[in-house]
C-alpha cells in the first residue's frame, strides 16, 4: 500500500479527494500548509506528495523547492495540484521541483495515472 501525503488547505477538496484516494487503496495523510508539509515528510516519508501551490504559511512552489534541497528528500515524488491553468504555470511547477502537474478541477482518473506512474518509478 502506498502512502501520500496531500498538502490541500481547502478542507473540501481534501476529505473528497482522501476518500477517493483512500477507496483506491492509498493510505492518505493530509496537512494544511507548506510548513506543515516539510514536518510531515521529516517524520513519516511518504511514497509522494499532491501538493497544492496556493497554500498559506509556506506555499507549495517554495515547499517543494526545499524539498529538493535536502538530500533526503530531493527524489521524493510530487504531483503539483494547482487552479492555476496557463502553459507557464506548468513549467513554474516543474521547475520549483514537481514531477508532474494537475489542474483543478481534479480529472481523478488521470491523477490516479500520475500516482501510478511515479511511484513504480521510486
Amino acid at each position: 500500500m502506498r502512502d501520500i501525503l496531500m498538502v490541500e488547505d481547502n478542507e473540501l477538496d481534501r476529505d473528497m479527494l482522501t476518500r477517493l484516494l483512500e477507496r483506491k487503496g492509498y493510505r492518505v495523510s493530509s496537512v494544511g500548509d507548506g510548513q506543515q508539509a516539510l514536518e510531515s515528510i521529516a517524520t513519516n516519508c511518504p511514497d509522494i506528495v499532491l501538493m497544492d501551490m496556493d497554500l498559506p504559511v509556506l506555499d507549495g512552489w517554495s515547499t517543494c523547492s526545499e524539498l529538493r534541497k535536502n538530500e533526503s528528500t530531493a527524489t521524493l515524488p510530487g504531483i503539483a495540484l494547482t487552479a492555476h491553468a496557463m502553459s507557464d504555470d506548468k513549467q513554474k511547477a516543474l521547475n520549483a521541483g514537481c514531477n508532474d502537474y494537475t489542474t483543478k478541477p481534479i480529472d481523478f482518473p488521470l491523477l490516479l495515472e500520475k500516482i501510478e506512474t511515479l511511484t513504480q518509478a521510486n
